[in-house]
């Protein structure tokens, strides 16, 4: 079964993790296979309010059918509406993106069940 992982990133190559999801400048949305081969790697920009654009970072990004969205943090909004629409939000454990591919594939990342308390990640 295909998964369909999205990463908040903030350089236009989709190496690092961005500190601030609702923030990030880019999303990377990678799909990959039953055995976590990356099969497509795409990087978007971020079209949220934070970034000039529409509505709010967590919203847009659910148009990209994402299973899984692996994140430094963020705010109490954006995990509830992942939350809601039953994506996973797990915490990254490395601030380079592939690092987090691979704790990925091998079930090496917790989930995140709270939203920063100070809301500067949304």
């Amino acid at each position: 079964m295909k998964r369909r992982l999205v990463i908040p990133t903030d350089d236009p190559q989709g190496v690092t993790v961005a500190q601030h999801f609702g923030r990030a400048r880019f999303f990377a949305v990678l799909e990959i296979d039953d055995d976590g081969s990356v099969l497509q790697r795409e990087i978007h920009p971020n079209t949220g309010e934070h970034s000039g654009g529409r509505g709010h970072a967590h919203d847009n990004i659910l148009s990209f059918n994402p299973n899984v969205v692996i994140v430094q943090g963020m705010g109490p909004r954006g995990l509830m509406s992942f939350q809601t629409a039953n994506v996973a939000v797990l915490k990254a454990n490395s601030h380079l993106i592939d690092d987090n591919v691979d704790a990925y594939r091998h079930n090496r990342l917790v989930e995140l069940t709270e939203g920063c308390a100070d809301a500067s990640h949304t």
